[in-house]
């Protein structure tokens, strides 16, 4: 899996995850729970995706308008 974007922002995370599951593109949110264990600490989360599928969410996202958001390859 890959990161493709990389923000501590829980509201880009939330579209963005929305974005790739209308897309049919699996995904996983690594370190959500973080902030539960270092409280007052803004860690980012990262929205990963399958090599396979690089592409095609880097270009659903780039459509949703979060092209600045992206994690560069």
């Amino acid at each position: 899996m890959i990161a493709i974007i990389k923000t501590p922002n829980p509201a880009t995370i939330s579209f963005a995850e929305a974005i790739l599951k209308e897309a049919s593109i699996d995904c996983y949110i690594m370190d959500q729970n973080m902030s539960v264990l270092e409280p007052g600490i803004m860690i980012p989360k990262r929205l990963m995706v399958i090599k396979d599928d690089e592409a095609a969410a880097r270009r659903a996202l780039m459509l949703a308008g979060l092209e600045k958001e992206l994690v560069q390859p």
